[in-house]
């Protein structure tokens, strides 16, 4: 049975600002409400007083972090004045005493919380904020990443109803097809190319030719350029180098047996490899 998708993704965040940060544990969690998180991952920790812990938005150095929807440091936990102690407890368990807060936050939102931390008093350089700073970003794309996805998905599963109506659908099919790579969850990208199948699938009736197979980022960027986008647009949507966009579009085109890309998009559709 995999892993939920946030715990992976938590877990190689922690890990690589442990790495980067220098820093012997980091800690973390994505919030459950609009006021609370609950620490759920834990890298580098020699006891278990920080896991479950839930942290309420304005309390302790994590929810001060959260209130005020930026980084917090202090030098020595025990001992700082401009946070509350509530976590006193489970910080001295786990012998934290430099630590450093980093919320993650997607439209404005936080969305969870990183933390940093020494075993001795020592104040944080740029080094360990900027490494603290890249891990919550790291977290920030993915969940805009899925954010994206589900409303895409959201979108492209309502029934169609006229001309502008498939447009719709047409332009949330090549952008759910330049996600998918970018995708962790498994079991989330199966369902966003599923989606993407039966929308395929779905125009006029047809259904996919056999005779027909496309390679997957062959068929990224054709969906990419059934929507209206240049080499260029294509090249952006889906990370790859405008060059490479070419060379995938020749190559579908080829199968195709199409000369201009219009043509490709049209033999694609009559095919049942696009909306």
């Amino acid at each position: 049975m995999s892993e939920p998708a946030d715990a992976v993704e938590m877990r190689a965040a922690l890990l690589r600002l442990r790495r980067t940060s220098g820093l012997p544990i980091a800690f973390g969690g994505l919030l459950h409400d609009s006021r609370r998180l609950r620490i759920a991952e834990l890298s580098g920790a020699q006891t278990g007083a920080l896991r479950g812990l839930a942290i309420c938005a304005g309390n302790g150095l994590g929810g001060k972090s959260m209130a005020l929807s930026r980084p917090c440091a202090v030098t020595d936990y025990r001992e700082a004045r401009h946070i509350s102690h509530e976590y006193d407890a489970a910080v001295s368990t786990e012998g934290l005493r430099s630590v450093l807060a980093v919320p993650v936050v997607v439209r404005r939102k936080v969305r969870g919380v990183l933390y940093a931390a020494l075993r001795r008093p020592v104040p944080l350089g740029d080094r360990t904020f900027d490494a603290a700073v890249a891990a919550a970003r790291d977290v920030e794309q993915t969940l805009v990443v899925r954010d994206e996805v589900r409303e895409l998905l959201a979108l492209a599963q309502e029934p169609a109803a006229g001309h502008g109506a498939w447009e719709e659908v047409r332009e949330a099919h090549g952008q759910l097809r330049a996600l998918a790579p970018r995708v962790v969850d498994p079991s989330l990208r199966a369902s966003l190319l599923e989606v993407c199948g039966r929308l395929a699938a779905a125009t006029g009736g047809r259904s996919a030719d056999p005779a027909i197979t496309l390679a997957p980022r062959e068929l990224d960027v054709l969906a990419c350029v059934a929507t209206g986008a240049t080499n260029a647009g294509a090249a952006e949507r889906l990370g790859l180098k405008q060059e490479t966009v070419k060379g995938y579009l020749r190559a579908a085109m080829r199968k195709l047996g199409a000369h201009t890309r219009t043509e490709a998009v049209v033999a694609a559709r009559r095919a049942g490899l696009l909306p």
